[in-house]
């Protein structure tokens, strides 16, 4: 962690990455939630199923469920009987009889087959069948699902919409999770308005710090907005320490370049250890990382583009590993490039594009237009990263490149 942004190379994203990650440390603190309230948090434990799932033996068709040796001997059965979801039928069946039966209600006892009401023959109380089915047939098992006492969930997944309605079905009225991440938030600058100030000539507005709060609230942070903090030593110091205190990672956009923000770095040094880096990617390269003294703390590069991919290629990894969840690389897939791309090699390119299958059923993907750092729009019609790999060149058009899909934090 000594690399400073005035020696010469660049980081590799990956390695960048990894040093981060063998830096920062999860949330240990949990709480109680109800489960429909825990979407999108993290599980502080490994989820154990109460209950064998089917929890009995039952039919998977509207049909008829009888004892197949039965229905080998003796061809014809007797109808006595009717099973519903919720209302089974309750008495043990004789030979040769069987049972009207419904999905997902309830094995007679002594009844190990269904054949569905299609192939039945029906002549009054008598049944037989266009076809005997093989032993066993549509009929699900207890626990063949889900067995009693198995893992059903790890600790460190983040609960999707599926989690919750498998851990309803389980029983479960409450999980435990962890704490919700705490992350300060502000933007440095004497050149940003707010949104809705009056626009001023050689002034610009604050997109940064709104489209960082809005990808923490996809993490399920807990968000502390600072605003917009003037280049003034004395006011960046009181909101250093403020968020410091409050947070367990304080996040900033720009005065991370060479030459830029003294005044931060000056702050940083003076209350904790940080390195600033040039990473091996564009849009970006400047980037501030270190420990303050109860928080992590990420300086993003100021071009809106920049902050955006940084965060999410970088720093978006750290904390979600912060929160307790356990992360995953992103899933790449390879896709036709419909046109030729601009590329310098040395530095992985993370460039905006839009990703389909044409009618031939393969997997295409085409640029959204200028990639400047600066053109926030290039994410308006994407819904993917256009990767390219570090020493990479220019790319021609039907070239393979690889693509990494816009994940749910992104979209």
């Amino acid at each position: 962690m000594s690399v400073s942004c005035d020696q010469p190379g660049l980081i590799p994203v990956e390695v960048a990455k990894k040093q981060i990650s063998d830096l920062v440390s999860s949330v240990v603190q949990t709480e109680k939630l109800q489960i429909i309230q825990s979407l999108g948090r993290v599980l502080a434990q490994d989820v154990y199923s109460k209950i064998n799932v089917p929890g009995f033996d039952n039919s998977a068709m509207d049909g008829y469920a009888f004892k197949w040796q039965d229905l080998k001997d003796l061809k014809t059965l007797s109808l006595v009987g009717k099973s519903f979801a919720g209302n089974s039928y309750l008495k043990p069946l004789q030979p040769g009889e069987c049972v009207r039966i419904m999905t997902g209600a309830a094995m007679p006892e002594g009844a190990d087959t269904v054949m569905m009401q299609e192939n039945a023959l029906v002549d009054g109380e008598r049944i037989s069948f266009s076809k005997i089915p093989e032993k066993g047939n549509d009929v699900r098992l207890a626990g063949e699902s889900i067995k009693q006492n198995s893992l059903v969930l790890s600790k460190g997944k983040r609960i999707s919409a599926s989690d919750v309605g498998l851990l309803s079905s389980l029983g479960f009225d409450e999980v435990s999770i962890y704490r919700a991440l705490k992350v300060a938030v502000f933007s440095t600058g004497d050149e940003l308005l707010r949104t809705g100030d009056e626009y001023q000539s050689h002034k610009i507005y604050d997109g940064n710090r709104p489209a960082i709060i809005a990808l923490l609230t996809k993490l399920q942070c807990e968000v502390i907005d600072f605003g917009i903090v003037p280049d003034d030593k004395e006011s960046l110091r009181s909101i250093f320490k403020q968020a410091d205190e409050q947070a367990d990672c304080v996040i900033t956009s720009g005065g991370v370049s060479v030459g830029e923000a003294d005044f931060v770095k000056q702050i940083l040094a003076e209350l904790g250890q940080i390195d600033f880096w040039k990473i091996a990617i564009k849009p970006g390269k400047p980037l501030a990382f270190g420990r303050l003294p109860n928080s992590i703390f990420f300086g993003l590069p100021g071009n809106p583009v920049s902050a955006f991919v940084t965060f999410n290629q970088i720093a978006a990894d750290a904390i979600k590993q912060m929160a307790g969840e356990q992360v995953t690389a992103p899933y790449t897939l390879q896709a036709i490039c419909d046109e030729g791309l601009k590329k310098q090699p040395g530095r992985a390119d993370y460039q905006r594009g839009y990703c389909f299958v044409n009618e031939a059923g393969q997997l295409h993907v085409r640029s959204t237009g200028a990639q400047g750092s600066g053109i926030f729009s290039s994410f308006s019609n994407s819904n993917c990263y256009i990767v390219l790999e570090r020493e990479r060149g220019r790319v021609a058009e039907g070239e393979t490149v690889s693509v990494q899909l816009f994940d749910h934090t992104l979209t």
